[in-house]
């Protein structure tokens, strides 16, 4: 392995953790607001730093660009539908709440609805972060860094399964470690860092790339190439045959964005922490933004692998790895490996510090021990990060071998994102649907979307009509499902949202016109590469 690499490598991981330190040492980690909230203190690049970073890992990074090396730019759906659904957040969500003065989204469905329907919705969140989405992320970061920076030369180690446990507990123990002394506040100033480098390196990789498509005669000749040689693979509009069908993107692919971006405990816990509503506002947008140049280092690296590898036999999931060893000089090599790590770490720590927030509040504070002092809920949440690690820790190399685990991921995701964006909706939007009607919504959404995954004959609906319409019925039947409830045996009285004063509700006068003209923007890219 090259020293220029390996020294690159070890200092900017070491300046990111510096520089978070120093920002940070001074912080209030004793308090629930200060651990969990970040003081309600995040300005608007903190939170678009973070929003962006825990967006991002090695899973989507490797995976979306292997995505597009199967299926080209129709793929971009991921990143482009999500810019609607941070519009939705900006401008609908986070006003109402901001308003109720949350730590987490099961604290706004206790508010709305009762505390049966707060201990049923932090039980499903638990469950996901726990036994799926983090040991996935520790997996595959694991997975990724052992081919990008020849972990298995570099250290001598020649068994697999040693190094993967290895890596794992490494990155794991790390990510604890920010995620658990830090709190919050540390968690989203890492991730802005780290956000910072991610940005720089994957647009230095597109243009590596397009300078070898070019064979060192310019990007835009590079660019020229890809057009006039792939332009099956620029077409923004999917197939029937495709992973992202268009007419999904009205459906299935539209609500689990809405889901991930609004109402997502992982993703907007920093939401949650903004100085007051018009910094949260700034930092949702300008994210949405930054997602609209996510094809150029999240789908486009693809294409580009496409046009250099096929012939060469290489795998979908092997083309990001694939590309960035063979375009990257040496001395770029170990920054962008960094970089990775930044991403890896975000994800972890971010879920974790979702996870520690859920239980802290919701479990230990809720129902265990409801007299708890502030100390004591904080400690409880860092003993219980701790046991979380672990665990992950111990499940995430037993996940090798395992065949498709981003599809897994996703369908799993599925289960529960459809059916809490149901009665969050619906109970932000109705006043009268009672608690009954959230509880059935919940529970029944949960089992109506895994048994059409894995109960036959109920999998024969989302073979018959695309899993992403599967998904948009269900919730479809839930919201009618609820409002029914609500018509046959209503609250006595209606909801009213109350104003608890924690956060300046004063909305940015930008808002609404810097959404529109992303919408716009969202519209013209995909006019623009509709068959191209």
């Amino acid at each position: 392995m090259h020293l220029l690499t390996l020294a690159s490598f070890l200092f900017f991981t070491g300046l990111v953790a510096f520089v978070t330190w120093r920002i940070t040492r001074r912080d209030d980690h004793s308090s629930t607001s200060g651990y969990f909230l970040a003081g309600r203190s995040l300005t608007f690049p903190l939170i678009a730093g973070s929003l962006l970073m825990t967006n991002l890992s090695t899973e989507q990074m490797v995976g979306l660009n292997g995505a597009a090396f199967a299926d080209g730019l129709s793929v971009m759906a991921w990143e482009v539908v999500a810019v609607i659904a941070l519009v939705a957040l900006a401008l609908f969500f986070l006003p109402r709440f901001l308003k109720s003065g949350i730590a987490t989204l099961p604290q706004l469905l206790e508010i709305r609805f009762d505390k049966t329907t707060q201990l049923i919705t932090n039980v499903i969140f638990l469950i996901a972060y726990a036994v799926i989405l983090l040991p996935i992320i520790l997996y595959s970061g694991a997975i990724g860094l052992q081919g990008m920076l020849d972990l298995p030369g570099l250290t001598g180690i020649e068994s697999t399964t040693t190094l993967l446990w290895l890596t794992v507990w490494i990155v794991g123990i790390i990510g604890a470690v920010y995620a658990l002394f830090g709190g919050l506040r540390t968690v989203a100033v890492s991730d802005t860092l780290n956000g910072a480098g991610l940005l720089v390196g994957g647009f230095v990789i597109g243009y590596f790339g397009l300078q070898a498509v070019s064979d060192g005669a310019g990007v835009m000749e590079g660019w020229s190439i890809l057009k006039e040689t792939n332009p099956e693979q620029l077409n923004s509009i999917g197939g029937s045959e495709q992973q992202v069908p268009f007419f999904t993107l009205f459906t299935g692919v539209f609500l689990i964005n809405l889901f991930y971006w609004s109402t997502n405990q992982q993703i907007i816990q920093r939401t949650f922490a903004a100085k007051n509503l018009a910094e949260g506002q700034k930092g949702v947008l300008l994210t949405g933004f930054f997602k609209l140049l996510g094809p150029l280092y999240l789908v486009l690296p693809g294409i580009i692998a496409y046009h250099l590898y096929f012939d060469e036999g290489v795998r979908a999931d092997e083309a990001y790895g694939y590309l960035v060893f063979n375009v990257l000089p040496p001395y770029l090599t170990g920054f962008f490996a960094a970089v990775m790590v930044g991403a890896i770490l975000s994800s972890f720590n971010s879920a974790l510090n979702s996870t520690t927030t859920i239980f802290s509040l919701g479990i230990y504070k809720g129902v265990l021990n409801p007299e708890a002092t502030e100390v004591q809920v904080v400690k409880s949440g860092k003993v219980f990060g701790w046991i979380m690690a672990v665990v992950t820790m111990i499940i995430a190399p037993l996940l090798a071998g395992q065949e498709s685990l981003f599809g897994y991921l996703q369908k799993m995701n599925a289960i529960y994102f459809i059916p809490i964006l149901a009665v969050v909706i619906v109970g932000l939007l109705t006043k009268r649907v009672p608690p009954m009607a959230a509880k059935i919504a919940l529970v029944g959404g949960c089992l109506m979307i895994a048994a059409g995954y894995f109960v036959p004959p109920f999998t024969l609906l989302p073979e018959v009509m695309h899993e992403f319409h599967f998904v948009a019925l269900v919730f479809a039947l839930l919201v009618v499902i609820m409002l029914v409830i609500g018509k046959l045996r209503p609250r006595e009285t209606d909801w009213v949202q109350q104003d608890t004063g924690d956060v300046d509700l004063t909305p940015w006068k930008g808002a609404v016109p810097v959404g529109i003209v992303l919408v716009v923007l969202v519209i013209v890219m995909y006019i623009s590469f509709a068959g191209v």
